[in-house]
């Protein structure tokens, strides 16, 4: 079940830093926050925000616009890839804000890993906009983008200009935690439920491992559909199959690797050959004898 609607708001100086986290629907409580926020900056955290529907942009939108209108700075920082999605498709959904950071996802089609990377607006530079490298936590591998780099980053090209970038970073390191530890992490906390709005933050279809075949019999000795060396790293799971990798194994199979297959043993086929041969037998005795 994903987490409902939470905030919370602290204050240092003329700036306040809004955190806000799990869904934003028709049951959030963004009004309830007007009064929490001076006038000065605002830094709203969308980092936990798994989704938000249409009820949930329209209020947002609207509570945006009133916070500005107390003259008030705002500023967002690690957007979610569910509120990325809504900001590329919803022309005054940042209002007159800027984006400071957001998030990036990817997965790994070696071991299905997903995780989403925090990067800063102003280190993507000018267009065409790339996806930053990411590898992977548990192969070590780069990682897949799990989107299309031109609608995910088109939101970049309309962004305004940061003021007083360093005040906000201070205020980022006192009330938002190790940014060190939080830049890679898990993608969705929780299970969300499927929305047109929340896409491009669920996870992607796992990849299956693949299976080469040789061809027929050739040269080598292969055998026909064999499985090739380098395929063995995807197996070991299920009983009598290869673990490990495929520099493990002696070399590819031929026939001459092959054990003897055992020959059929019958009692009958034994008996019927041994009474054909003493039927052979009699009859050249018989022709034996009657010639004298």
């Amino acid at each position: 079940m994903s987490q409902k609607f939470q905030s919370t708001v602290h204050h240092r100086g003329d700036v306040a830093y809004v955190k806000l986290s799990g869904v934003i629907d028709e049951d959030n409580e963004l009004a309830d926050l007007n009064d929490k926020i001076p006038e000065g900056t605002v830094i709203i955290d969308l980092g936990d925000v798994e989704r938000i529907n249409s009820c949930g942009v329209r209020d947002w939108v609207n509570w945006l616009s009133r916070v500005e209108q107390g003259n008030t700075n705002v500023v967002l920082v690690e957007c979610s890839p569910a509120i990325v999605a809504q900001i590329n498709l919803v022309n005054n959904f940042t209002g007159n804000g800027a984006v400071k950071s957001f998030y990036v996802p990817y997965f790994c089609p070696e071991c299905d890993e997903e995780k989403v990377l925090l990067v800063e607006t102003a280190d993507m530079g000018p267009p065409p906009h790339e996806p930053p490298t990411c590898r992977c936590d548990e192969c070590d591998l780069v990682m897949d983008f799990d989107d299309m780099p031109d609608s995910y980053f088109a939101f970049l090209a309309n962004q305004t200009h940061l003021a007083q970038p360093e005040h906000i970073n201070e205020v980022l390191s006192e009330f938002s935690g190790d940014s060190e530890k939080s830049r890679i992490r898990s993608r969705v906390s929780g299970t969300a439920s499927v929305s047109s709005a929340s896409i491009s933050s669920l996870p992607s279809v796992p990849s299956l491992p693949s299976i080469s075949r040789t061809g027929i019999t050739g040269a080598g000795g292969h055998l026909p559909g064999s499985l090739s060396t380098g395929s063995f790293n995807q197996l070991g799971s299920s009983p009598g199959s290869f673990a490990g990798s495929a520099d493990s194994l002696p070399g590819p199979f031929t026939t001459a690797d092959r054990p003897p297959l055992p020959q059929p043993k019958s009692g009958l086929m034994v008996y019927i050959l041994v009474g054909f041969l003493l039927a052979v037998i009699l009859v050249l005795a018989i022709l034996l004898f009657s010639s004298k």
